[in-house]
């Protein structure tokens, strides 16, 4: 075993610095990444005109360009024409799962995975909803099979990027566009025929299926009362009154005659015979009604129909694991001032919580309600960091424009399959196109790139780098070795796979892509044998994080949703992962022999 070095124990110690950190999810991995960086740097372990070499990788230009075009081929409605064809999928279940399943495997081969699952996370739950099944048993299919077409090309996910990138520098040629592909799609394809013959069986039913068209159930929680005609508070201020009875509530909307406000303005005064719809927890009902003498009206049914009175509306929307609101309330964003919106409920793991909102702290999942006009709640949403869940309108696009998108992105695959020009070039260049032909506008740019992920890459590249020139990929690699006798190459192989997938199912896929792919390396180097299995088993084994709703930002996006805890993604995910090593290995040794 080679000797250990002062400048490998700090490799050693940054890196499970930043797996506590990962794991333990207080900071965001692009956070983690940046302070790994720092503490590598200031140390004198990576030099300092180094520190920030990893943002000019080619992987993580590929990265930005991919999700731009991402952005163009749904801008132009190719996505949403597709999804419409999930309408003839009928209601069985196997039927429905198979057709989300597999459509969201293409999606994903050729953009961002997470992008894929968002635009069809709203048609599962309708689907769901007008079959009467558990949403649950159509978006944790969705979820995993977003990971299972990354696994097909070279633009499919980060890791593969990182992998082809890393590949160039220590062999000097990287992986072309459909290197990946034989392997690929085997072991999507059986992963795939296991859940949607046997794996959605497997699925917890979190959420009861039920007939509405919403996660809530409005009657619930919302409260009409009537002003009296003798009210001292007549003639006076929303907010004059709210402030006087100290209690914690939200007029959602103010009735007048057959006229109806949705969120009035808290200088509205007040007439006798007005009804307000409110909500508040029960001892805040209680305490406001003691405090104002109104009075609650009897035999009165709230529905969505009384609320999306007028312009107003109810939206749901899930809170993205990037969203800037986790760990705020509604205080902090300021929800009612900033964009004239109310918050009506917030369900977590398929629970409608109690506490009242003003205190509740979202969550990467929160399922939350919103009341308002379309426009500002577009807006909220998109400041909030949050998806609708509702099934949007599907865009149909112009022919020529979608033409024109289809046309660019084929014709870029193309030339990066060829290998004329470098992947990282062409798409770059299949995203300005893009952009002076408006498919993506100019506005749109930045917001349609994941900069947490870009900042991640560019961080942490340096730092896996770090653990491979100060030796530390090799010290591990030579202990491994020791037992060579014991270890065949094809044992090591499956060692790497299972350990890449554990790590996956931790940290964010790609930063354990930047930490595996120096040590697989070494391994094959010490063997004598081809890094290229060693590499293979990477891409897969960083596809595969299915036994948590924190390896993966699509795991976490359909916790709430589906109503799922998460101890039930193992349930579907450990069977998956079984399959998945079983298929993959005999699959890149015949792809990619020792």
């Amino acid at each position: 075993m080679l000797p250990i070095t002062i400048d490998q124990i700090i490799v050693f110690l940054t890196l499970l610095l930043s797996l506590y950190l990962f794991i333990n999810g207080r900071f965001r991995y692009d956070i983690v990444a940046l302070i790994a960086l720092m503490i590598v740097t200031v140390l004198g372990v990576v030099p300092w005109n180094q520190a920030f070499t990893g943002f000019a990788n080619p992987a993580v230009i590929s990265v930005a360009a991919v999700l731009v075009i991402s952005r163009g081929l749904q801008n132009a409605g190719v996505v949403e024409m597709l999804a419409g064809w999930l309408k003839k999928a009928g209601n069985r279940p196997t039927a429905q799962v198979s057709a989300l399943t597999g459509l969201v495997i293409v999606f994903s081969a050729f953009m961002n995975n997470v992008g894929a699952l968002a635009l069809l996370m709203p048609v599962g739950i309708k689907m769901a909803r007008r079959s009467m099944i558990p949403v649950s048993i159509l978006l944790l299919p969705l979820a995993f099979g977003s990971h299972l077409g990354g696994m097909i090309t070279l633009i499919g996910t980060p890791p593969n990027l990182i992998i082809s990138a890393f590949r160039q520098e220590n062999l000097g040629q990287p992986y072309g566009m459909f290197d990946f592909s034989p392997v690929g799609v085997a072991v999507s394809l059986v992963a795939f025929l296991f859940i949607a013959i046997v794996g959605w069986r497997l699925i917890p039913k979190r959420v009861s299926p039920g007939s509405k068209d919403d996660f809530f159930n409005v009657q619930g929680y919302l409260t009409e009362i009537r002003v009296p005609e003798d009210s001292k508070f007549a003639g006076k201020a929303l907010r004059e009154i709210v402030k006087s009875s100290d209690a914690k509530i939200t007029i959602i909307q103010l009735i007048r005659d057959s006229f109806a406000r949705p969120v009035p303005y808290m200088y509205e005064k007040i007439k006798a015979g007005d009804i307000l719809i409110i909500q508040s927890a029960l001892d805040d009902l209680h305490k406001f009604l003691a405090a104002t003498g109104f009075k609650i009206e009897e035999n009165v049914t709230i529905n969505r129909d009384v609320i999306e009175s007028n312009d107003s509306i109810l939206r749901e929307a899930t809170v993205k694991p990037d969203s800037p609101s986790i760990g705020m309330n509604v205080k902090d964003i300021g929800l009612r001032s900033s964009f004239g919106i109310n918050l009506l409920a917030v369900s977590r793991q398929g629970i409608l919580l109690k506490e009242r909102l003003n205190d509740i702290r979202f969550q990467a999942g929160d399922v939350l309600l919103l009341q308002g006009t379309e426009g500002p709640i577009r807006e909220a949403m998109k400041a909030l960091g949050c998806l609708p869940l509702a099934e949007r309108e599907l865009k149909i696009g112009e022919p020529r424009r979608i033409i024109e998108a289809v046309g660019i992105f084929a014709l870029a695959i193309g030339i990066a399959a060829t290998g004329l020009i470098p992947a990282q070039i062409i798409l770059t260049i299949a995203a300005v196109v893009m952009v002076l032909l408006s498919l993506v506008p100019v506005r749109e740019i930045y917001d349609s790139i994941d900069w947490p992920v870009i900042i991640l890459l560019g961080a942490f590249i340096p730092v896996g780098q770090a653990m491979e020139s100060t030796g530390g990929a090799a010290l591990i690699a030579s202990t491994l070795l020791s037992f060579q006798h014991y270890l065949t190459p094809e044992i090591l192989l499956i060692i790497i796979l299972i350990v890449t997938m554990f790590l996956s199912d931790l940290i964010n896929n790609a930063a354990t892509a930047v930490l595996m792919a120096p040590i697989s390396f070494s391994i094959a180097t010490g063997l004598g044998v081809s890094p290229d299995p060693f590499l293979m088993a990477i891409v897969i084994g960083a596809s595969s994080a299915y036994l948590t709703p924190v390896g993966h930002q699509s795991n976490a996006l359909i916790m709430g949703p589906a109503g799922l805890r998460f101890s039930d993604y193992w349930k579907l995910g450990l069977p998956l992962e079984i399959v998945i090593i079983i298929v993959s290995i005999p699959v890149i040794l015949h792809f990619w022999p020792l």
